[in-house]
């Protein structure tokens, strides 16, 4: 039985037994565990929504302290919308004279035609013991600076963003060392969308 296999039937249990799926997810290759990932359904990341509270995550499990400012770390996502829903959300760390413990990024979107209408969605992510996830991705913040070859940083009022990041903060929560489950709020309400993101490790 491929990793693959072994680790959605573990999903597709009645309940789920944490320890043995973050096993199997880190047991993957990194090829199988962005297969794992795309092949996870809304319905499976809202009940990994639940199954993980209390499994908080940091920033800095999430990008190194010691990788140098504004060096990209990429995790491939997979959210619970009906259309669209693969993309990446890219993360550095900021700038020193920033002085700020945060990570700034954007959602990177592989459709090429639909970017520029939606992106790029530029957040910055901070720890938010209190919020209901380890991590706050916040989309009311944008970052002052990025990677040379990131797009153009905009506010997301900017063109159909305002329809999908402006005034949302996603919270994350662990389901292992490279997969996270998130879940997206707006005006400090709950909203029915989910995501996970799974780490590709830097070269």
């Amino acid at each position: 039985m491929s990793q693959i296999t072994a680790t959605l039937d573990a999903l597709r249990a009645p309940t789920f037994d944490h320890e043995e799926l973050a096993q199997r997810f880190e047991k993957a290759s990194p090829r199988e565990r962005v297969e794992i990932t795309e092949a996870i359904d809304g319905k499976t990341q809202a009940r990994l929504w639940e199954a993980t509270e209390g499994r908080a995550v940091k920033i800095g499990e999430m990008v190194p302290r010691d990788f140098d400012p504004l060096r990209p770390v990429i995790f491939h996502g997979k959210n619970s919308l009906a259309a669209f829903t693969r993309f990446q959300k890219r993360f550095c760390r900021p700038t020193r004279d920033t002085g700020r413990d945060e990570l700034w990024g954007y959602n990177y979107q592989p459709t090429r035609w639909l970017a520029p209408l939606t992106g790029p969605g530029y957040f910055v992510a901070y720890d938010s013991p209190q919020g209901p996830g380890g991590v706050a991705i916040d989309y009311t913040q944008i970052p002052p600076g990025k990677p040379v070859d990131w797009p153009e940083i905009h506010d997301n009022s900017f063109r159909l963003s305002r329809f999908i990041y402006n005034g949302t903060i996603d919270y994350l929560r662990r389901v292992s060392d490279h997969l996270l489950i998130g879940r997206a709020t707006r005006g400090g309400k709950d909203m029915p969308n989910y995501f996970l993101l799974c780490r590709e490790d830097p070269t």
